[in-house]
């Protein structure tokens, strides 16, 4: 039986109206100034107080937020922060409708509640102690709480003690070589998927085509290297894992498995689950891993919940703390911390308590043994399975740190994306921002700066003192990091007082940049502006050569730093213990990624003033935001980023798989061409394979392409309208895509309203307070609910069933005319290069449609000039339609009268 609701007022705002309850349960309708006068004056129970103050207009609004007793109460459990996500959480009935919400808020408060009483909660460690350190902080639920919460016969253990401490663990030794047979790893993918599954011919394809990585490779320098496309449908995480797993059983090897987002890298844990059902098991043979910046830090908790933070981030840091004593691994990014938790603070974030770029002091830390990051780092290295994203591959293949030998085996899921994520990795820029940060590595606080970011000779103290040469070149590069921007640059800039080389370097460039950029007065003047490294005025080319000199006198001491350093590994000193060789391991790694940065940047100074090379793509630029500048410098990329991949990546490696539903963009009439030019495969000397195997989904009976041919490019109220008809038409599920965050929030700020009256709730990214997983989560949960968003929703959202049947893109994706990118569109055969770029987009946007065998899912592209070259991006057979608006709407119309008549006679009794 349900506990008996608080006698608490409550509130609900959404699109559509506001209503409050009483403390008597009575529930009216208000207006939006009624409704600031009553939570302005009583504390009102609420759910997602940040988004309902949004709606209110109201940003100050404070109360019970059901989240933050939910954080509080269940630390590093999944809800989604809806009413009905909340009502599954705790074991009760949804609200039927939006009037019912405030009525319903006492009642899941209640029940929350009745958790403390429950002698099975098995989050109660730290609950006592926790409330205590709220209550100081003045959090609403406290006074609730507190008293339902005895004090502990015996001291809890505090966070900091019950955390396990890693050990040291013997390198794990090279794999051995061994040849898998096709039979075994079909009977282990038959034994994967399960007795009563029906088979997949073109899984079992795929997975004896997979299997070709893990023998050994013939040369040096040249991997069994296989470039796969397998239809969304396929199975390819299990086709790939099958003869993955049979391997490592043969070899006592390891796999590491690439991955775009951090929600495929969940999902491919969940995978994974089958190769090791005991948890246990799993979490030792299986480790996700990600970049610091992912991580808890301890030391930075520790420091706000002593009097770092105050007022709501005090309050966030403790609730913080409650989870950490619970996750699984410490990953606040994307792991088991709620989404939505962060954003219930506004700009108290969570990014003070992660490892920011710089901080790290190693093992100075006095929790180094219990660090989250460690923990990952150690485990991975004696894992059977490490799950990573493309741009961590890419790191540790190009600076190694971790002990052990790497993994021998590569598994580039999402593969379409190595194009993206190298050219990230790979690039050069020298820039304020950038340049602030090793100004801040280097000399550690300055002025009134506060935190615990230290520099180079606080960090390697010991170090010096035992080491003239070492202490001399700490010195050199201190005295020469003055150089480089600090506080106030921008404001320097603007005005044309410059301090230091780099600063009137950014101010040359700056300057060149205003002048030869597009015209400001007819640019859209809220964004970035940007000119080639071409024919540099003097004022640039004499201060490129000041610069070159100021980033030599750092970059010598620092070289002659990390010499010292290796030396005194290589033959350790006395007073070198444990800890203080930590110490100077993590200073060297530190080390050598500043010196591959400060040598990036010398290369490209020698562009100014001298030869282009052909190899790489320079300009200046000034970096804006709405109207703001906030960075300015050179930049550098990779003409085609997927050669140092190849180089880097693919060939120190003995197999390697590249694998995606999406790999050729739609361009099978060009063969493997655009697959091999963005994997980086063309690059590699001979060997590599090509697999394809395409979807067993009847895309000619599942899916429907309908082209817009009468909607006038720009005309916003339209597109609006458009957005608004097909949304209506088939009553939620939709995912609509934008190119420009401005138009998205014009369409959301004209539609949303509307469509709440009808019932059916839109979300949008850039404006709702919610960060995309949360988003996505709720848009999943809710069938009559549709999702706004940008480039993040065109890809790896899975989302399938009923909650997503319709897709509409505003218009072509048209690549952006940067001079990136007419730089490689030139290299690459012009149009053809567009039209892979635009075939891959369209194609991942498709794929979101189509999940499982009984979806259906109707795609909308609002542009009247779709060309027809481009259809191709489209699955064979799927019906494609050029037809108005109006009959547009009639066929998203027919086909939810279609599923909701599938949907009653899937329940009505026979």
């Amino acid at each position: 039986m349900a506990p008996d609701p608080l006698t608490l007022p409550a509130i609900h705002a959404s699109h559509i109206g506001i209503w409050i309850a009483d403390a008597h349960g009575r529930v009216q309708r208000v207006g939006r100034g009624e409704a600031i006068a009553a939570v302005a004056s009583t504390p009102h129970l609420l759910l997602n107080a940040t988004l309902t103050g949004d709606r209110l207009g109201y940003p100050e609004l404070s109360g019970l937020d059901l989240l933050e007793l939910f954080a509080f109460l269940y630390p590093a459990r999944f809800a989604v922060p809806t009413p009905a996500g909340i009502a599954a959480s705790v074991g009760l009935a949804s609200p039927k409708g939006e009037e019912d919400i405030a009525a319903f808020l006492p009642q899941a408060t209640a029940a929350m509640l009745a958790s403390l009483d429950d002698p099975r909660w098995p989050e109660r460690e730290g609950a006592w102690h926790g409330v205590q350190a709220l209550s100081r902080q003045r959090w609403p639920w406290a006074p609730l709480v507190q008293p339902r919460l005895s004090q502990p016969d015996a001291n809890e253990r505090w966070l900091f003690a019950r955390l396990p401490e890693w050990e040291e663990q013997p390198p794990r030794g090279a794999p051995r070589q061994v040849t898998i047979d096709e039979a075994d790893v079909a009977a282990r993918l038959d034994r994967l998927t399960g007795d009563a599954a029906e088979r997949r011919p073109g899984q079992q394809d795929y997975a004896r085509a997979a299997a070709a990585i893990f023998a050994p490779r013939d040369r040096k320098d040249a991997p069994q290297m296989l470039v796969a496309e397998a239809g969304t449908g396929i199975g390819k995480t299990l086709g790939y894992l099958a003869p993955a797993k049979q391997w490592i059983d043969q070899s006592a090897g390891s796999v590491c498995i690439s991955t775009f987002t951090k929600a495929l890298q969940r999902q491919l844990s969940r995978e994974t689950e089958r190769l090791y059902p005991d948890a246990a098991t799993h979490r030792e043979k299986v480790v996700v891993r990600k970049g610091r910046e992912n991580y808890l830090c301890l030391l930075n908790l520790e420091d706000a919940l002593q009097g770092g933070f105050s007022g709501r981030a005090a309050i966030l840091a403790q609730l913080v703390a409650r989870w950490a004593a619970y996750t699984r691994d410490g990953d606040m990014i994307g792991g088991d911390l709620p989404g939505w938790l962060p954003a219930l603070f506004r700009r108290n974030g969570t990014t003070a308590l992660t490892d920011r770029r710089g901080e790290c002091i190693y093992a100075g830390c006095p929790h180094f043994r219990k660090c989250f990051i460690e923990h990952s780092a150690r485990a991975a290295t004696q894992a059977d399975i490490v799950i990573a994203n493309h741009a961590l591959t890419m790191v540790q293949a190009a600076r190694p740190r971790d002990g052990g030998a790497p993994a021998t085996r590569l598994i580039f899921d999402e593969g379409h994306h190595l194009w993206d994520a190298a050219d990230s990795m790979f690039a050069a820029a020298l820039t304020g921002q950038e340049a602030v940060e090793i100004r801040r590595w280097v000399l550690g606080p300055e002025g009134k700066s506060r935190g615990r970011r230290r520099g180079l000779a606080a960090r390697l103290a010991d170090a010096a003192s035992y080491d003239e040469v070492g202490d001399r070149a700490i010195q050199a590069a201190i005295t020469a990091a003055a150089e480089l921007p600090g506080d106030g640059w921008l404001g320097r800039l603007s005005e044309n007082e410059p301090w230091g080389a780099i600063e009137r370097l950014l101010v040359a460039v700056r300057a060149m940049v205003y002048a030869r950029a597009v015209d400001t007065r007819t640019a859209d003047t809220g964004y970035g502006l940007e000119t080639e490294l071409a024919d540099p005025d003097p004022e640039l080319v004499t201060a490129a050569a000041g610069a070159s000199d100021a980033l030599e006198a750092l970059l010598r001491p620092l070289m002659a730093l990390g010499k010292r350093l290796e030396a005194l590994i290589e033959d350790p000193p006395d007073w070198l213990d444990g800890q203080a060789r930590a110490r100077v391991d993590g200073a060297r790694h530190s080390l050598g990624t500043r010196i591959d940065t400060l040598g990036g940047w010398l290369s490209l100074l020698g562009r100014v003033g001298g030869p282009a090379d052909a190899d790489f793509v320079d300009w200046l630029a000034v970096d804006r935001y709405d109207g703001r500048e906030f960075d300015c410098g050179l930049h550098r990329h990779w003409l085609d980023p997927a050669r140092p991949i190849a180089e880097v990546v693919y060939r120190p490696a003995q197999g390697v798989l590249v694998t995606s539903a999406t790999l050729r963009g739609g361009g099978r009439s060009s063969g493997w061409t655009d697959a091999d030019i963005r994997t980086g495969a063309r690059h590699m000397d001979g060997g590599t394979q090509h697999f394809a195997v395409p979807s067993p989904f009847d895309y000619a009976r599942q899916s429907e392409v309908l082209i817009v041919t009468d909607l006038a490019r720009g005309d916003l109220p339209a597109l609006a309208g458009a957005y608004s008809r097909l949304i209506e038409a088939s009553g939620g599920g939709a995912l609509g895509l934008f190119s420009a965050i401005r138009r998205l929030r014009i369409v959301h700020s004209r539609i949303a309203d509307r469509l709440a009256r009808a019932g059916l709730p839109l979300f949008a990214q850039h404006v709702d307070p919610l960060d995309t997983g949360t988003l996505v989560d709720i848009f999943r949960a809710d069938p009559h609910a549709s999702l706004l968003g940008t480039d993040a929703l065109r890809d790896g959202v899975d989302v399938p069933g009923d909650s997503l049947r319709l897709v509409v893109m505003e218009g072509v994706p048209w690549p952006r005319p940067t001079i990136l990118h007419a730089a490689r569109r030139a290299a690459q055969g012009g149009s053809a290069y567009d039209d892979m770029v635009i075939r891959a987009r369209i194609g991942q946007a498709f794929g979101r449609l189509i999940r499982r065998a009984d979806d259906f899912g109707q795609f909308v592209m609002l542009s009247p000039s779709f060309p027809s070259r481009l259809l191709s991006a489209f699955p064979e057979g799927t019906p494609i339609r050029r037809l108005p608006l109006d009959e547009a709407v009639n066929h998203v119309a027919a086909a939810n009268v279609e599923r909701r008549k599938s949907a009653f006679a899937a329940f009505s009794p026979s």
